[in-house]
């Protein structure tokens, strides 16, 4: 299980997500519905680690809004090998930018983060899906364009360690 910095999206958008969700589910396909009891959030995730202290977390982006009002347009779907269906919203300057701050102040912290969250690395995205079935993925991806676009504002920040059970919400 890993820890996630995670951007959270306003509630049109949250719900329209869940919707999908739940296409999804009629096609055969597990989403994060299904997972943490129900407990998961649509969201992005800025940074991704094994362990999150979210203390450490907090201390080190003091003084920076990490749920900055990022307009998230999201125009594709996409999939990540081991079958991971997402949605993925069109990289503005702006937030390249405050993914690279938050990364800036969490690495200055001596937090290790996974390699693929780095700045030029990081491929901004709204997980859908953990293992897409292939005999499926063709109906996955369907569902998806049937609710693109979707235009989101992040409304909210949190530490989320699911396997420790934690959700620490910042500033």
């Amino acid at each position: 299980m890993v820890a996630a910095l995670e951007l959270y999206l306003d509630p049109d958008a949250t719900r329209r997500i869940r919707t999908l969700w739940d296409a999804l589910e009629s096609e055969g396909v597990q989403s994060m519905r299904s997972l943490l009891g129900q407990r998961h959030r649509p969201h992005v995730s800025l940074a991704v680690a094994p362990r999150l202290d979210p203390v450490v977390v907090a201390e080190a982006l003091t003084g920076m809004v990490v749920a900055a009002p990022l307009r998230l347009s999201f125009r594709h779907a996409g999939q990540f090998l081991g079958r991971v269906l997402w949605l993925g919203p069109t990289p503005t300057v702006e937030m390249l930018a405050h993914h690279a701050r938050v990364y800036d102040r969490l690495s200055r912290a001596g937090v290790s983060l996974a390699e693929h969250y780095q700045p030029d690395h990081w491929v901004p995205h709204c997980t859908l899906s953990m293992r897409v079935p292939n005999s499926l993925m063709a109906a996955a991806v369907r569902r998806c364009l049937e609710v693109l676009p979707l235009e989101a504002t992040v409304v909210g920040a949190a530490v989320a360690d699911h396997a420790r059970d934690i959700v620490a919400p910042l500033a």
